[in-house]
């Protein structure tokens, strides 16, 4: 469709799984025409990240298949891989091929490492990029160990969102130069990017590396998560004095216990009291008291509750109990198939 902010933007995405087909996602979902090639017989890497665009299977170490595939590169403007370093370039799809035949091409690279440094060839996952950057040590609790946030963090804040950006801003580099450009993205980089705010407040003296002793680690007991009276639990974050004032009014806090709150001496206490005071509520019930005030305390849904929640029905946030971005729509898979041109005598077939 004509109304996607990307529309004419044609990506060919050698489908790899996690960050790299977040990536392509999001592009379709952003208008691009993405056309998306996987091996015969590859696993859809599962969690609808395949959806928005016509997921094509090619043989290429198939000559001739390897051949139409270069004609495809040489309309494309993006080119998305996911491949560990040197497996494009034996396929004959490396930067250096692809730029040969089409030099506006922007030729977005991810990997969990990067393409060098001593650990470029080895294996690894969200879990093992993401401790090496400080960000795991940061999920943690006092006197517990790091609890990974599922992998949100790497593969996709510090991974696919990074790639996206990147390709963006080489698209509209390439509008001044003409050039297009490679771009090396490791979820180990971008994640690190991400904690950026936390290196500055541990160089300048206000981040401690004893985890659960910071403002937003859970250290403070105004920024931490309670159980209530029903098992469920709730989520606060009133950080700031006046948003502390609307909780602890909230709560019904005794004001001696609020008294120079940001002191750490005085935080066992407070968490005390508000643990007790949350326990007394059930989830809904606190949620349904703090709607309409300041005092940032929000219900810890599940993922079947989510979507069902008043601010994302509002914001139309879901489709068939997926998220979507609202902020613009995909051309419709067909349509980009014949777009592309792609030889079904040649292709497996498009799903």
């Amino acid at each position: 469709m004509a109304d996607g902010m990307l529309h004419g933007v044609r990506v060919l995405e050698l489908l790899g799984i996690g960050p790299e087909p977040f990536a392509g996602m999001l592009l379709a979902d952003l208008g691009a025409d993405v056309l998306a090639l996987r091996r015969p017989g590859q696993v859809p890497g599962g969690g609808g990240l395949e959806r928005g665009r016509p997921v094509v299977a090619v043989d290429l170490k198939d000559p001739e298949v390897l051949a139409a595939v270069r004609g495809l590169v040489a309309s494309a403007d993006v080119l998305l891989e996911g491949y560990r370093p040197g497996v494009a370039e034996r396929l004959g799809l490396g930067p250096q091929d692809c730029h040969a035949i089409n030099p506006r091409l922007v030729y977005g690279r991810m990997t969990g490492w990067g393409q060098a440094g001593p650990l470029a060839p080895r294996a690894g996952h969200d879990i093992n990029y993401i401790a090496v950057t400080g960000a795991l040590h940061a999920a943690a609790r006092a006197g517990q160990r790091p609890t990974p946030p599922a992998n949100l963090l790497g593969d996709f804040g510090g991974g696919g969102m990074y790639l996206v950006t990147a390709v963006l801003a080489a698209l509209l580099e390439r509008a001044r130069t003409g050039t297009g450009r490679v771009l090396d993205i490791a979820i180990t980089d971008g994640t690190t990017y991400l904690a950026s705010m936390l290196y500055g407040m541990h160089r300048d003296g206000q981040w401690r590396d004893e985890a659960g002793t910071n403002l937003l680690d859970t250290g403070a007991p105004y920024y931490d998560v309670y159980e209530c009276a029903d098992g469920r639990h709730v989520a606060i974050g009133a950080l700031e004095p006046q948003f502390f004032a609307a909780l602890a009014a909230l709560l019904g806090l005794d004001a001696a216990v609020c008294a120079d709150r940001d002191d750490p001496a005085r935080w066992p206490a407070l968490r005390a009291a508000i643990a007790a005071a949350v326990l007394t509520r059930t989830r809904d019930e606190w949620a349904a008291l703090a709607a309409g005030t300041d005092a940032c305390l929000a219900p810890v849904l599940d993922l079947s509750e989510a979507p069902r929640h008043g601010q994302a029905v509002a914001r139309d946030l879901f489709i068939d109990g997926m998220p979507r971005l609202p902020i613009a729509r995909a051309a419709a898979s067909g349509d980009i198939a014949r777009t592309w041109g792609v030889d079904a005598a040649l292709f497996e077939g498009a799903s």
